[in-house]
């Protein structure tokens, strides 16, 4: 139910077809009895700055979650950012200060990684492989930097984007591998989708899957589907994968606390949450 009383998270990108955010915080929001709904709202690229600075002059508005494309360009509309935003060079959640500034951090990565750890990779020392540069692609490679990986691979199509993100890994980690230009996964404990590619019917793969070996590590950030060609491939090899929903899961604790709300485990939100295909 939504009232005068309702407080607001606006869930922004585009296309929103995929959002599974709403199914899983309201659900939650009912069952803690709090007034507030996730509210997905479409905004493309062009129109995406002058509406983000406009949505937070509503007076019910209490933060913002932000997907794709806009997670790289919110970092430079912002007042302030976590260090993580920083290293990232994306972010995901809004909220404005007591001071009246915006503020934002990441947690896509924070969530990536406690679903890998939960389902036991052992991280230190650990090769990776993120294919997908972007908004969610940085924040994966900043926390697996930060949980003590060993090295890590880089591949964008965009290579501008792909050397940007391994030039603030090599700053902030000096001592972590860091190699850009491929996306072959041949020799990695860990691999990751971070590209929309299985968004859509038909997309082709990110990667060759007939080179990653049975006991790689395969992990994915789309969210249409919960098996998307790229994992049912991977698991037809005999990899352990992980579903981007989990992803999503792992990180709204994080979330629920940046925004003030009273946070719970990623288990009690799985046992409410209402996410259909």
């Amino acid at each position: 139910m939504i009232n005068g009383n309702t407080e607001l998270i606006a869930h922004i990108g585009f296309p929103t077809h995929a959002f599974k955010a709403p199914m899983i915080y309201n659900p939650y929001f009912d069952h803690i009895g709090v007034n507030a709904r996730v509210m997905p709202m479409g905004c493309q690229r062009a129109d995406y700055p002058a509406f983000l600075r406009a949505v937070f002059t509503l007076t019910n508005i209490r933060g913002a979650l932000i997907t794709m494309p806009h997670k790289v360009t919110t970092c430079g509309l912002l007042d302030r950012v976590s260090p993580t935003v920083e290293v990232a060079g994306s972010c995901n959640a809004v909220r404005c200060g007591a001071d009246g500034k915006l503020e934002g951090d990441m947690f896509d990565g924070e969530g990536f990684v406690r679903g890998v750890q939960r389902k036991g990779l052992k991280l230190a020392g650990a090769r990776a492989l993120v294919v997908g540069c972007g908004g969610v692609g940085s924040a994966i490679a900043a926390s697996l930097a930060a949980a003590g990986i060993g090295a890590i691979s880089l591949f964008d199509m965009n290579t501008t984007t792909c050397e940007g993100l391994g030039g603030r890994l090599k700053k902030h980690y000096p001592l972590l591998d860091v190699r850009t230009g491929s996306n072959d996964p041949a020799g990695h404990d860990l691999v990751v989708n971070a590209t929309p590619m299985g968004m859509n019917e038909g997309d082709a793969l990110p990667m060759d899957i007939g080179r990653i070996a049975p006991t790689t590590f395969v992990g994915e950030v789309v969210m249409r589907t919960e098996m998307t060609a790229f994992l049912t491939a991977a698991q037809a090899r005999g990899c352990p994968v992980q579903v981007g929903s989990d992803m999503l899961f792992e990180q709204i604790p994080a979330y629920l606390e940046f925004f003030g709300f009273p946070t719970t485990t990623p288990d009690v939100l799985r046992s409410l949450a209402q996410i259909s295909y």
